[in-house]
């Protein structure tokens, strides 16, 4: 699901609830950089668990005094985003084409 492209880890296919956990693990085992620049463009399908994903990833750079950045994020997505009002904490959201 996540493969790394030069500088940027392509997250592909879907983000619910059934596979949301092993994207999570696969995603803390991956992102070692001081920066991880993650490309969303590639998710299929997505429900509320896809919001808690990109949360959790920011948490847990934080955490590790990493930046994590988040590009390509589909329309369905940024919807379910600001539906939450968490678009202050996921930047990408409120930005088009991010």
């Amino acid at each position: 699901m996540i493969r790394r492209n030069g500088e940027r880890y392509l997250l592909e296919g879907p983000v619910i609830m059934a596979n949301v956990e092993a994207v999570l693990a696969e995603g803390r085992s991956q992102f070692t950089d001081g920066v991880v620049t993650v490309d969303l463009s590639g998710v299929t399908e997505v429900d509320s668990s896809a919001v808690s994903l990109l949360l959790e990833w920011l948490r847990a750079a934080a955490g590790d005094n990493r930046r994590i950045e988040y590009r390509g994020l589909p329309d369905n997505l940024r919807s379910l985003i600001n539906l939450y009002g968490v678009h202050e904490l996921i930047p990408a959201a409120s930005r088009p084409g991010n």
